[in-house]
């Protein structure tokens, strides 16, 4: 997990070279230099979904503060680090989701040296945001932690509700600690009620194609972090529409 990348077939070292995303893929024909074994397009497919999710981010940040804009006369320093923070809680928070989508797909587990120092770090972040952009006091810094919390319980509670009913065979503990993430991230208990649904509509709907082209069968085991990470980030993206939608 940790150290420097190297190929899985022949063990070697990948140079730098060789490890610019996309780029590298490319002009080495999907193979890698040594062995000349096929390399998955599970990592270019990564490469390029991180690259699209960080630009969106940056793009929809500027469109809500006009920061990179000349529109906007003398941003205060107080906007500008408002803006870089957002950036980086949009990055770690795409990040994390890509991570959990990839390793628990893979591997059917989730490593919290990553996912709970990621929490920490979003929770420490939407503090700073909201206290920049509202410039509030000490006291009403309670709202994001309350919402913040409150998203928290629902998802972990909904999480080890399964996991007790089941006794661990229908949800992994990995997942609850998926939900504390997502409730933090989120920083909103309704666009956490929108991932929870998200989530389980999307995964309902693709164990049954997977059931229905004989991929999988009614008691086959899946991963729930994949359908969690997915259901997360349409509630970032489109969650205040959904919410402004249904309550219309």
């Amino acid at each position: 997990m940790w150290g420097r990348s190297f190929c899985p077939k022949c063990q070697k070292q990948i140079t730098w070279r060789d490890n610019i995303p996309l780029i590298s893929f490319v002009l080495l024909g999907g193979r890698c230099r040594f062995c000349r074994q096929k390399i998955s397009w599970r990592y270019p497919l990564v490469e390029l979904a991180t690259g699209l999710l960080f630009f969106w981010s940056v793009w929809r940040l500027n469109n809500q503060l006009s920061i990179i804009s000349y529109q906007l006369v003398s941003p205060s320093a107080g906007e500008y680090l408002g803006f870089i923070l957002a950036i980086f809680r949009d990055w770690m928070f795409f990040f994390t989701l890509l991570f959990i989508f990839v390793y628990d797909l893979k591997y059917s587990r989730i490593e919290d040296v990553v996912l709970l120092p990621a929490t920490a770090i979003l929770f420490i972040l939407n503090l700073g945001i909201f206290l920049l952009s509202t410039r509030a006091s000490g006291f009403l810094i309670v709202d994001p932690i309350k919402q913040m919390a409150i998203g928290a319980v629902i998802l972990v509670g909904f999480f080890a509700f399964q996991y007790f009913l089941t006794k661990g065979k229908g949800i992994g503990a990995g997942d609850l600690r998926i939900g504390l993430f997502m409730g933090v991230a989120l920083a909103d208990w309704r666009l956490a009620v929108v991932a929870l649904f998200s989530s389980y509509i999307i995964g309902g709907f693709i164990s049954l194609l997977l059931v229905a082209f004989g991929r999988k069968k009614m008691k086959s085991q899946i991963p729930l972090g994949p359908f969690l990470s997915f259901g997360a980030a349409v509630a970032f993206i489109w969650g205040q529409q959904l919410i402004d939608w249904y309550i219309r």
